[in-house]
């Protein structure tokens, strides 16, 4: 079986409960036709760098598909006549990532940041204003 990636962006006005029942639709059609999700992520709601359909944010879902070529067809025509998603795409991999996606590790790497910079800020005392 081949190894694949696919992402699709969900309309902004959706609850999360709303769209991990997609990625649970998703799941299923995969597991009916033999196919198997090695991991599910989902990187939340994000800014769109243009709008589609009326939307400025999408909530993103990644799905690694270990599964044959039809399910991928399948998959792909079902997403399609979803009116809740609004893009998707599908990638053949050579080997599916250990751990996170980048996308996740950039947020996690983002948040340690931020907490590194406040703890050096209170604990120097230094506000970063002249004249002190």
């Amino acid at each position: 079986m081949a190894l694949y990636e696919h992402v699709f962006l969900a309309r902004q006005d959706l609850a999360q409960a709303q769209v991990d029942a997609l990625a649970e639709a998703a799941t299923k059609i995969i597991e009916d036709n033999n196919g198997k999700v090695v991991k599910t992520e989902t990187w939340g709601l994000r800014s769109l760098a243009y709008r589609i359909a009326k939307n400025r944010k999408a909530h993103y879902v990644m799905l690694e598909i270990d599964a044959p070529a039809g399910v991928v067809a399948e998959l792909e025509r079902q997403t399609q006549i979803n009116e809740d998603v609004i893009r998707y795409m599908t990638v053949k991999v050579d080997a599916h990532e250990q751990g996170p996606s980048v996308i996740m590790r950039k947020g996690a790497d983002r948040e340690r940041g931020r907490g590194n910079r406040r703890d050096r800020d209170d604990a120097g005392g230094n506000t970063g204003f002249g004249g002190e």
